[in-house]
């Protein structure tokens, strides 16, 4: 029995104990007479209308039928079409364009909400207003129930559009994406499922509408903006810095002359912790020497010289001796060894964080990784710091990347919303909606944000001619510290056969790993364990 039904049969109760007949009429007006004398303003040609909508609503409206039944059966002087405009209300209020499903016909508008006292029950009643009360809890419930399920046809259609792409069905594609537009306006784009669907729809619709638009796929120098806030908002950045300064403090250690090349200095960000440790280390700091490689500022400004001299500053006032380089290049690959002026005395670190996939290109340029890494291994670091995200989006196949892509960045953004940090999140939202659009959006040289997981990491730089450097406890301390500095607790750092990964909720993110130049095949035999590392 349904809502309407419950009421129905509760009014044709009370309307026989104020003296009306309970026996059965056949007559459609002595019904609309009864109807009318018990104060329900519907005709009964309109009841079959009437039930059948609430009965679907009712369907959809989890496990709320029992207390809808039970308020139709306390207040017997409600209308039927106050007991439906209140159904409707529920799932419209809050979600006006996903009220009902989209197969019901039209109805006439039999819905208007009376302020009448009913008997002895009015609108003001406490058990009426109590039960409102516990209604509106409903009315959550049920929107949450409804946001759910628009969130999982999203994820369904996003995936089923990303196949029609993959199988070069582009009108299909369209068609679908206009589809989840419309979808998307009726949930919530704040947080969840409906923001991360967002930034994959916009990616879609760029792929199809306007393939040929590249201007998200290129790094300028306006991503040093959002770095900054991305640094400031989540841990991801902090615990790669952590990590990798760590590595190199240690590799340092009894060095009187050292360099640091770092492959994206952007703010600098990475380097005052660097050089504070290195002024407190025993025995003095030794001589340190920065190269930082960053893009040519667009309004000609020297901005890598500008950090430099903030550097220089700190260290100057920490008594670190200190001098530094810039390397202006859009590409890394267009970075060549003789401008890093290394010097054999020096003792040298290579830092990468999250900038080696950029060289692996699916073009007869792909051998970029294979230059960069041969000249890296010819300065003969005394440690080479990788960090790289923990995900595989450098598939051929579109659908494969595209299904990667949508539950990683999900997990990114669930843990982004638990970090809570304001302003810097918005800000760091667009930092990763970039990388979204990047992996979505764009092929060939154009596609840049090319991630790949640890274990490709661990073969690729094995066949370069590196070996790997075990992290060690102090890193995994410095990480795990890190974290106290987070209210989220979903966080975690799993050592991973000497790398460390930084995850959320048991998923790898991102991961952490140190290596050196392996020492020439001529060399093994006189190897303590005969070659085998």
């Amino acid at each position: 029995m349904g809502p309407f039904d419950s009421a129905a049969s509760s009014g044709a109760s009370s309307s026989s104990s104020s003296g009306s007949s309970s026996s059965i009429v056949t007559k459609p007006q002595d019904i609309d007479g009864h109807l009318a004398g018990a104060g329900y303003k519907v005709r009964s040609s309109d009841l079959h209308h009437v039930a059948q909508r609430l009965e679907r609503l009712e369907s959809a409206m989890v496990n709320s039928s029992s207390e809808i039944s039970q308020l139709a059966s306390d207040a017997v002087h409600y209308n039927p079409s106050d007991i439906a405009s209140w159904v409707d209300s529920i799932l419209s209020e809050l979600n006006p364009t996903a009220s009902l499903p989209s197969d019901l016909p039209d109805f006439p508008d039999l819905f208007s909400v009376s302020n009448q006292t009913a008997g002895n029950v009015s609108w003001t009643d406490p058990r009426v207003a109590a039960q409102h009360q516990n209604l509106a809890q409903h009315q959550l419930t049920v929107v949450t129930a409804m946001e759910e399920d628009s969130g999982i046809k999203l994820v369904h259609m996003l995936v089923t559009c990303a196949d029609s792409i993959h199988r070069g069905d582009f009108p299909l594609a369209g068609s679908l994406i206009v589809e989840m537009q419309s979808l998307l306006s009726g949930i919530n784009t704040e947080c969840g499922i409906g923001k991360v669907a967002g930034y994959f729809i916009d990616a879609l619709t760029r792929r199809v509408f306007t393939p040929h638009d590249t201007t998200t796929a290129t790094t300028g120098y306006e991503d040093v903006l959002l770095y900054h806030h991305y640094y400031e908002a989540c841990p991801y950045l902090k615990f790669a810095h952590f990590t990798a300064n760590q590595a190199i403090l240690e590799a340092f250690d009894g060095h009187d002359c050292v360099h640091v090349i770092d492959f994206n200095l952007m703010h600098g960000l990475q380097w005052p912790a660097l050089i504070q440790a290195l002024a407190l280390r025993p025995g003095g700091p030794p001589l340190l020497r920065l190269t930082g490689i960053g893009p040519p500022s667009p309004d000609g400004r020297d901005s890598l010289r500008e950090i430099g001299l903030r550097l220089a500053e700190l260290a100057r006032s920490v008594n670190v001796r200190f001098a530094f380089r810039g390397v202006a290049a859009a590409r890394l690959e267009d970075v060549k060894p003789w401008m890093l002026q290394v010097s054999p005395k020096e003792t040298v670190a290579v830092n990468s964080i999250m900038q080696l996939h950029r060289l692996l290109g699916n073009n007869p340029s792909s051998s970029a990784m294979e230059m960069v890494l041969g000249w890296i291994r010819s300065l003969n670091p005394k440690i080479m710091t990788v960090v790289e995200q923990e995900a595989d989006h450098n598939q051929t196949g579109f659908l494969e990347r595209f299904t990667e892509a949508l539950f990683y960045y999900s997990t990114m953004f669930d843990s982004l919303e638990a970090c809570c940090r304001m302003p810097e999140k918005a800000l760091a939202e667009m930092y990763l909606q970039r990388e979204i659009c990047n992996v979505v959006s764009c092929e060939g040289s154009a596609r840049v944000e090319r991630h790949e997981p640890l274990v490709k990491w661990r073969s690729r730089l094995r066949q370069a001619g590196f070996r790997a450097l075990h992290l060690g406890s102090n890193a995994f301390k410095q990480a795990s510290m890190l974290l106290t500095l987070f209210s989220a607790e979903g966080f975690s750092i799993e050592e991973n056969e000497g790398c460390l990964t930084l995850g959320w909720h048991s998923r790898p993110l991102i991961a952490a790993s140190a290596w050196q130049a392996a020492p020439p095949p001529d060399s093994n035999a006189n190897h303590p364990f005969g070659g085998i590392v």
